[in-house]
Formats: C-alpha cells, structure tokens, sequence
C-alpha cells in the first residue's frame, strides 16, 4: 500500500469516530434540553409587567445577579443573549427572554407574560395592539434570498 492511501484510511477512521462521538454528544444533550424544559414548564406563572427595555448583550453587562454569572458555563458568559430590563410590581428586573418570541415582545408596553424564574418563556400583549418592528435583514441574508427567488426555491 502507498502512503497515500494509509494516511486517507487513517482520516476516515477518525472522521468516522468523531462523527460517532457527537452523535452520542449530540442524544445526550436532546435529553438535558428536554428535561430542562420540562422543569421550567413546571414552575412558570403567568405576571403582568411593563417592558421598559430589551437588548441582546454579554452576561457580565446585563445587570443579572451574581449568582447566575457564576452558574452558568464559561462557554455561555461570552455569549450574548436576549435581555430584556421590565417593571414587574414595583420592581424593575433583568430577565433572560427566549430567543426565539424576542422579537414580538412590544417596548414600553404593559403585557403578560410566562417566566420562569429570571427566564421569559411567552408574552401575550395586555394593552393596545400589538407592533412588531420588521427585522433589518443583512445584506448577506438578502443576496441568499434574491439567488432563491431567481432560482424559483421558495423563501425560508
């Protein structure tokens, strides 16, 4: 045999395991997901609050407590997510929202909505009608669709 061919021999078989490895990765982590869920879907209450601000910002920046800085991965705390700085009572909270329902949550609107401690899983507009400002879209996003359109595929 050449060496040629030893050494795509030798790729494929750690290509082969490391497709198996993230495989079981990849179950292992469905079932964590699904069981947090699960556990959030437990403990969710319905609260009317005012949303006075929402931003996609870095953990340390977002005014959460200091225990759920400390808790969550160092992987996560790079990372930005959705925050969103609402009048619950007489309290003004830091909440994380769901990525997801983000984009329809009104600013400077009074809505109810589904938390899960400091995690917003559901809002449902309380006062008025509810507006959504139309998402900017890149201009890489925008070429993709306009390729799509010339090629006849329907939009995403």
């Amino acid at each position: 045999m050449s060496t040629g061919w030893i050494v795509t021999i030798v790729i494929l078989a750690v290509l082969i395991v490391l497709v198996v490895v993230l495989y079981f990765l990849g179950k292992k982590a469905q079932k964590r997901q699904a069981e947090q869920r699960e556990q959030m879907d437990a403990v969710k209450q319905t609260v009317s609050m005012l949303i006075i601000d929402k931003k996609k910002m870095r953990l340390k920046d977002s005014g959460l407590p200091q225990t759920v800085l400390e808790q969550t991965p160092k992987v996560m705390r790079r990372s930005k997510l959705p925050i969103v700085k609402a009048k619950v009572g007489p309290q003004v909270m830091s909440l994380v929202c769901d990525a997801s329902i983000y984009d329809s949550i009104p600013v400077k609107k009074e809505v109810k909505a589904t938390v899960s401690g400091i995690y917003i899983t559901g809002v449902k507009g309380l006062h008025g009608k509810q507006n959504t400002t139309p998402v900017k879209k890149s201009k890489f996003k925008k070429l993709i669709e306009q390729a799509q359109e010339k090629a006849g595929a329907k939009p995403l």
